[in-house]
């Protein structure tokens, strides 16, 4: 008799107990109302071009009250490996990652940067540094410059993006390499 009543008990009390945690793990599932729909973009750059302007006199370690401003001129290399996030058409930000720089133009430059001249690369750095792009010697990862002051421009029709400022003028051709459709979020 104990084993019927326990069984009559116990099982009413076990489904009850499935049951709504069930429910708890289905309303889990619901998406909020505040959650977006939309495409997600991780987009490389595909081609490009780079401006730098560089003050020949402070790079050769003359101290001089007169700059003597040089632009030193770039094309990206193709297929650079430079990430940045587009959801809806809306730049959202830079991932880390680098632009591998060609040299245009020639010009008398410090020793150490005239070695490097072919291996540049404008790098843009984990959060949390003090920068947020630097350029670099591709191999050795040395610095030659930090860049602040800049400003991201992206062009969803073109599929272009502008780094503007901070002494540095980018200006690349983006192409998709991973492409998200999101529906609420």
């Amino acid at each position: 008799m104990s084993k019927k009543l326990f069984t009559y008990v116990m099982l009413p009390l076990l489904l009850l107990f499935c049951n709504s945690s069930q429910n708890s793990v289905a309303g889990s599932k619901q998406k909020s109302p505040d959650a977006q729909s939309g495409t997600l973009e991780k987009m490389i750059v595909a081609s490009g071009s780079v401006a730098m302007d560089v003050d020949l006199n402070r790079l050769n370690g003359v101290n001089s009250a007169t700059a003597k401003p040089e632009t030193l001129r770039f094309t990206v290399a193709a297929n650079s490996f430079f990430p940045v996030l587009v959801f809806n058409d809306v730049l959202r930000g830079a991932e880390p990652g680098s632009i591998a720089l060609i040299p245009q133009n020639s010009t008398t430059l410090p020793a150490a940067l005239s070695a490097s001249l072919n291996q540049l690369v404008v790098e843009k750095l984990p959060s949390g540094e003090a920068f947020d792009l630097a350029v670099r010697d591709g191999k050795t990862g040395f610095a030659f410059f930090n860049i602040e002051g800049h400003q991201y421009d992206y062009d969803a029709g073109a599929q272009s993006l502008r780094i503007t400022d901070g002494r540095l003028l980018i200006g690349v051709a983006m192409q998709p390499i991973e492409i998200t459709h999101l529906v609420n979020g």
